[in-house]
Protein backbone atom coordinates (compact mmCIF):
# COMPACT_ATOMS: atom_id res chain seq x y z
CA UNK A 1 0.00 0.00 0.00
CA UNK A 2 2.99 2.69 0.93
CA UNK A 3 4.58 1.68 -2.22
CA UNK A 4 1.56 2.28 -4.49
CA UNK A 5 0.95 5.76 -2.71
CA UNK A 6 4.32 6.58 -2.86
CA UNK A 7 4.07 6.04 -6.49
CA UNK A 8 0.71 8.39 -6.87
CA UNK A 9 2.47 10.89 -4.62
CA UNK A 10 5.53 11.07 -7.31
CA UNK A 11 3.79 11.17 -10.33
CA UNK A 12 3.86 14.38 -12.19
CA UNK A 13 0.36 14.27 -13.70
CA UNK A 14 -2.19 13.16 -10.53
CA UNK A 15 -5.41 12.48 -11.69
CA UNK A 16 -8.85 10.59 -10.28
CA UNK A 17 -10.99 9.17 -12.59
CA UNK A 18 -14.59 8.81 -11.29
CA UNK A 19 -15.95 5.69 -13.00
CA UNK A 20 -20.12 4.86 -13.07
CA UNK A 21 -21.31 2.50 -14.71
CA UNK A 22 -23.92 -0.45 -15.17
CA UNK A 23 -24.68 -3.26 -12.27
CA UNK A 24 -22.52 -5.67 -13.48
CA UNK A 25 -19.17 -3.11 -14.07
CA UNK A 26 -18.00 -3.57 -10.68
CA UNK A 27 -17.49 -7.03 -11.01
CA UNK A 28 -14.99 -7.02 -13.89
CA UNK A 29 -12.96 -3.72 -12.69
CA UNK A 30 -10.61 -4.92 -10.77
CA UNK A 31 -8.85 -2.00 -8.12
CA UNK A 32 -6.05 -2.78 -6.01
CA UNK A 33 -6.37 -1.49 -2.47
CA UNK A 34 -10.24 -1.25 -2.36
CA UNK A 35 -12.18 0.78 0.12
CA UNK A 36 -15.97 0.96 0.38
CA UNK A 37 -17.30 4.50 1.30
CA UNK A 38 -20.80 6.06 1.88
CA UNK A 39 -20.54 9.09 0.83
CA UNK A 40 -22.67 11.89 1.81
CA UNK A 41 -23.72 15.18 -0.09
CA UNK A 42 -26.55 18.18 -0.16
CA UNK A 43 -28.99 16.23 -2.85
CA UNK A 44 -29.38 13.18 -0.40
CA UNK A 45 -27.50 9.44 -1.18
CA UNK A 46 -25.59 8.32 -3.71
CA UNK A 47 -26.89 5.18 -5.63
CA UNK A 48 -24.41 2.66 -3.79
CA UNK A 49 -21.94 2.82 -2.20
CA UNK A 50 -18.55 4.22 -3.86
CA UNK A 51 -15.10 1.63 -4.11
CA UNK A 52 -12.18 3.36 -4.19
CA UNK A 53 -8.50 1.73 -4.89
CA UNK A 54 -6.02 1.95 -7.73
CA UNK A 55 -5.89 1.03 -11.73
CA UNK A 56 -2.91 0.76 -12.69
CA UNK A 57 -1.22 2.84 -9.86
CA UNK A 58 -3.76 5.58 -11.16
CA UNK A 59 -6.74 6.58 -8.06
CA UNK A 60 -10.42 5.62 -9.09
CA UNK A 61 -13.65 5.86 -7.46
CA UNK A 62 -16.28 3.09 -9.07
CA UNK A 63 -19.92 3.76 -8.44
CA UNK A 64 -22.62 1.69 -9.94
CA UNK A 65 -25.37 3.86 -11.34
CA UNK A 66 -28.51 2.00 -10.60
CA UNK A 67 -27.40 0.41 -7.60
CA UNK A 68 -25.33 -2.94 -7.34
CA UNK A 69 -28.93 -4.94 -7.29
CA UNK A 70 -29.98 -2.73 -10.22
CA UNK A 71 -33.26 -1.90 -7.96
CA UNK A 72 -33.50 1.36 -9.42
CA UNK A 73 -35.16 2.40 -12.24
CA UNK A 74 -34.12 5.40 -14.92
CA UNK A 75 -35.74 8.69 -13.42
CA UNK A 76 -35.03 7.57 -9.96
CA UNK A 77 -31.45 7.69 -9.79
CA UNK A 78 -30.44 10.11 -7.52
CA UNK A 79 -27.62 11.82 -10.57
CA UNK A 80 -27.16 14.90 -8.44
CA UNK A 81 -25.80 12.87 -5.58
CA UNK A 82 -23.95 10.69 -8.09
CA UNK A 83 -21.78 13.52 -9.72
CA UNK A 84 -21.78 15.49 -5.90
CA UNK A 85 -20.18 12.35 -4.74
CA UNK A 86 -17.55 12.05 -7.10
CA UNK A 87 -16.97 15.81 -6.88
CA UNK A 88 -16.28 15.64 -3.23
CA UNK A 89 -13.86 13.03 -3.66
CA UNK A 90 -11.58 14.92 -5.85
CA UNK A 91 -12.52 13.27 -9.27
CA UNK A 92 -10.96 15.06 -11.92
CA UNK A 93 -12.50 13.28 -14.82
CA UNK A 94 -15.57 10.96 -14.87
CA UNK A 95 -15.64 7.96 -17.86
CA UNK A 96 -18.93 6.16 -17.84
CA UNK A 97 -20.65 3.28 -19.54
CA UNK A 98 -24.15 3.04 -20.88
CA UNK A 99 -26.04 0.04 -23.02
CA UNK A 100 -27.17 1.49 -26.01
CA UNK A 101 -30.37 0.49 -28.34
CA UNK A 102 -29.73 1.13 -31.98
CA UNK A 103 -31.26 3.65 -34.43
CA UNK A 104 -29.11 2.66 -37.36
CA UNK A 105 -28.70 -0.29 -39.33
CA UNK A 106 -24.69 0.04 -39.62
CA UNK A 107 -25.05 0.36 -35.76
CA UNK A 108 -25.25 -3.18 -34.20
CA UNK A 109 -25.45 -5.11 -31.12
CA UNK A 110 -21.77 -5.58 -29.93
CA UNK A 111 -20.78 -2.61 -31.39
CA UNK A 112 -18.40 0.00 -28.92
CA UNK A 113 -19.84 3.19 -29.38
CA UNK A 114 -18.23 6.55 -27.64
CA UNK A 115 -20.83 9.27 -28.48
CA UNK A 116 -19.87 12.67 -29.59
CA UNK A 117 -23.25 14.31 -29.14
CA UNK A 118 -26.75 14.19 -27.32
CA UNK A 119 -30.58 14.62 -26.98
CA UNK A 120 -32.03 15.11 -23.92
CA UNK A 121 -35.37 13.97 -24.13
CA UNK A 122 -36.48 13.57 -20.20
CA UNK A 123 -38.76 15.41 -18.11
CA UNK A 124 -38.56 14.43 -14.60
CA UNK A 125 -34.90 14.64 -13.90
CA UNK A 126 -33.14 17.61 -11.67
CA UNK A 127 -30.95 19.00 -14.37
CA UNK A 128 -29.04 21.12 -12.24
CA UNK A 129 -27.11 21.71 -9.00
CA UNK A 130 -28.19 25.70 -8.96
CA UNK A 131 -31.92 25.04 -8.21
CA UNK A 132 -32.33 27.38 -5.78
CA UNK A 133 -33.04 25.14 -3.01
CA UNK A 134 -31.69 25.00 0.81
CA UNK A 135 -28.41 23.55 0.69
CA UNK A 136 -27.89 24.08 -3.11
CA UNK A 137 -25.14 26.55 -4.22
CA UNK A 138 -26.06 29.85 -4.30
CA UNK A 139 -26.61 31.62 -7.93
CA UNK A 140 -28.10 29.94 -11.51
CA UNK A 141 -25.77 28.63 -13.82
CA UNK A 142 -26.66 28.77 -17.49
CA UNK A 143 -24.22 25.83 -19.04
CA UNK A 144 -23.41 25.82 -22.63
CA UNK A 145 -23.46 21.90 -23.74
CA UNK A 146 -21.03 22.62 -26.81
CA UNK A 147 -19.27 20.23 -26.96
CA UNK A 148 -21.28 17.69 -24.56
CA UNK A 149 -18.23 15.86 -24.03
CA UNK A 150 -15.04 16.25 -22.89
CA UNK A 151 -12.99 16.22 -26.35
CA UNK A 152 -9.75 14.91 -24.87
CA UNK A 153 -11.25 12.26 -22.73
CA UNK A 154 -13.66 10.98 -25.54
CA UNK A 155 -10.76 10.48 -27.74
CA UNK A 156 -8.81 8.54 -24.97
CA UNK A 157 -11.35 6.44 -24.93
CA UNK A 158 -11.78 5.81 -29.00
CA UNK A 159 -8.20 5.66 -29.20
CA UNK A 160 -8.11 2.74 -26.27
CA UNK A 161 -10.56 0.69 -28.22
CA UNK A 162 -9.05 0.90 -31.42
CA UNK A 163 -5.94 -0.22 -29.91
CA UNK A 164 -7.98 -3.38 -28.69
CA UNK A 165 -9.29 -4.10 -31.94
CA UNK A 166 -12.65 -3.88 -30.77
CA UNK A 167 -15.70 -2.54 -33.54
CA UNK A 168 -15.93 0.86 -32.64
CA UNK A 169 -18.02 4.26 -33.57
CA UNK A 170 -16.29 7.45 -33.14
CA UNK A 171 -19.23 9.65 -33.68
CA UNK A 172 -22.60 9.53 -32.69
CA UNK A 173 -25.74 10.93 -31.07
CA UNK A 174 -27.41 9.17 -28.40
CA UNK A 175 -30.74 10.75 -27.08
CA UNK A 176 -31.64 10.00 -23.82
CA UNK A 177 -35.53 8.55 -22.98
CA UNK A 178 -37.32 8.70 -19.79
CA UNK A 179 -38.02 5.49 -19.56
CA UNK A 180 -38.43 2.61 -17.97
CA UNK A 181 -40.43 1.92 -21.38
CA UNK A 182 -39.20 1.14 -24.35
CA UNK A 183 -39.96 3.62 -27.23
CA UNK A 184 -42.87 2.96 -29.55
CA UNK A 185 -42.37 2.95 -33.76
CA UNK A 186 -44.00 5.85 -33.97
CA UNK A 187 -41.42 7.30 -31.40
CA UNK A 188 -38.68 5.34 -33.24
CA UNK A 189 -39.48 7.03 -36.41
CA UNK A 190 -39.60 10.77 -34.70
CA UNK A 191 -36.31 9.98 -33.02
CA UNK A 192 -34.20 8.97 -36.14
CA UNK A 193 -35.34 12.05 -38.00
CA UNK A 194 -33.86 14.13 -35.31
CA UNK A 195 -30.84 13.04 -36.12
CA UNK A 196 -30.48 10.09 -33.05
CA UNK A 197 -28.03 7.24 -33.69
CA UNK A 198 -28.70 5.54 -30.60
CA UNK A 199 -31.12 5.55 -27.34
CA UNK A 200 -30.33 6.06 -23.36
CA UNK A 201 -32.23 5.69 -20.12
CA UNK A 202 -29.20 7.33 -17.97
CA UNK A 203 -27.39 9.57 -20.21
CA UNK A 204 -28.63 12.95 -19.13
CA UNK A 205 -28.75 14.56 -16.97
CA UNK A 206 -25.94 12.79 -16.05
CA UNK A 207 -23.24 14.63 -18.76
CA UNK A 208 -24.81 17.57 -17.23
CA UNK A 209 -24.19 17.80 -14.14
CA UNK A 210 -20.69 16.25 -14.51
CA UNK A 211 -19.81 19.38 -16.49
CA UNK A 212 -21.49 21.87 -13.95
CA UNK A 213 -19.84 20.48 -11.47
CA UNK A 214 -16.27 21.00 -13.26
CA UNK A 215 -15.29 17.79 -14.18
CA UNK A 216 -14.00 16.06 -17.49
CA UNK A 217 -16.85 13.59 -18.93
CA UNK A 218 -16.76 11.10 -21.33
CA UNK A 219 -19.41 8.08 -22.10
CA UNK A 220 -18.58 4.49 -23.52
CA UNK A 221 -21.27 2.76 -24.69
CA UNK A 222 -22.29 -0.98 -25.32
CA UNK A 223 -25.40 -1.29 -28.20
CA UNK A 224 -27.45 -4.24 -26.77
CA UNK A 225 -30.12 -4.56 -29.75
CA UNK A 226 -31.73 -3.04 -32.45
CA UNK A 227 -34.63 -0.60 -31.83
CA UNK A 228 -38.46 -1.38 -33.02
CA UNK A 229 -38.09 0.10 -35.89
CA UNK A 230 -35.93 -2.67 -37.63
CA UNK A 231 -38.29 -5.40 -38.78
CA UNK A 232 -35.52 -7.59 -39.64
CA UNK A 233 -35.38 -8.94 -35.99
CA UNK A 234 -37.51 -10.04 -33.58
CA UNK A 235 -38.00 -6.97 -30.86
CA UNK A 236 -35.13 -7.58 -27.92
CA UNK A 237 -36.24 -8.72 -24.35
CA UNK A 238 -34.92 -7.58 -20.92
CA UNK A 239 -33.23 -10.45 -20.38
CA UNK A 240 -31.92 -10.62 -24.03
CA UNK A 241 -30.26 -7.46 -23.60
CA UNK A 242 -28.94 -8.27 -19.68
CA UNK A 243 -27.42 -11.06 -21.81
CA UNK A 244 -25.99 -9.49 -24.08
CA UNK A 245 -24.28 -6.47 -22.10
CA UNK A 246 -23.18 -9.58 -19.48
CA UNK A 247 -21.20 -11.16 -22.36
CA UNK A 248 -19.85 -8.24 -23.78
CA UNK A 249 -18.93 -6.24 -20.43
CA UNK A 250 -15.45 -7.32 -20.41
CA UNK A 251 -14.70 -5.35 -23.52
CA UNK A 252 -16.06 -2.02 -21.74
CA UNK A 253 -13.82 -2.80 -18.92
CA UNK A 254 -10.35 -3.50 -20.90
CA UNK A 255 -11.29 0.23 -22.93
CA UNK A 256 -11.39 1.63 -19.67
CA UNK A 257 -8.28 0.18 -18.06
CA UNK A 258 -5.94 0.93 -21.30
CA UNK A 259 -7.57 4.71 -21.21
CA UNK A 260 -6.88 5.40 -17.83
CA UNK A 261 -3.53 4.15 -17.96
CA UNK A 262 -3.20 6.48 -21.22
CA UNK A 263 -4.81 9.11 -19.42
CA UNK A 264 -2.31 9.24 -16.72
CA UNK A 265 0.89 9.97 -18.45
CA UNK A 266 -0.47 13.14 -19.49
CA UNK A 267 -0.60 16.73 -17.99
CA UNK A 268 -4.24 17.26 -17.60
CA UNK A 269 -3.97 20.87 -15.46
CA UNK A 270 -4.50 22.80 -18.16
CA UNK A 271 -7.88 20.93 -18.66
CA UNK A 272 -8.73 20.60 -15.45
CA UNK A 273 -8.77 24.33 -14.91
CA UNK A 274 -10.74 25.45 -17.78
CA UNK A 275 -13.53 23.44 -17.14
CA UNK A 276 -13.75 25.16 -13.32
CA UNK A 277 -13.78 28.61 -15.21
CA UNK A 278 -15.95 27.56 -17.25
CA UNK A 279 -18.57 27.19 -14.81
CA UNK A 280 -17.86 30.10 -12.76
CA UNK A 281 -18.13 32.21 -15.90
CA UNK A 282 -21.86 31.01 -16.60
CA UNK A 283 -23.32 32.56 -13.39
CA UNK A 284 -25.88 35.16 -13.51
CA UNK A 285 -26.73 35.88 -10.16
CA UNK A 286 -26.53 39.50 -8.67
CA UNK A 287 -23.98 40.78 -6.88
CA UNK A 288 -24.75 43.64 -5.13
Amino acid sequence: MENNLATINEDPFPIKIGIIGDTDLDKTILLQNRMEYAVCTPFGKPSDIIIEGLMDGVKCALLSRNGRLHDIMPTNINYRANIWAMRKLGCTHILVTHTLSSLQENIIPGDIVVPHDLIDHTSRRAQTFYDGAFGSPFGVCHLPMYPAFCERTRKHLLSAAQELDLSTHSKAIVLTLEGPRYSTLAENNIYRTWGADLLSMTLCPEATLSKEAGILYASIGLVTNLECWCTKQPIATTQEIIYVFKNKVEKLQKVLSKAITNMSKEDWSEDILKAKILVCSNFANRIK
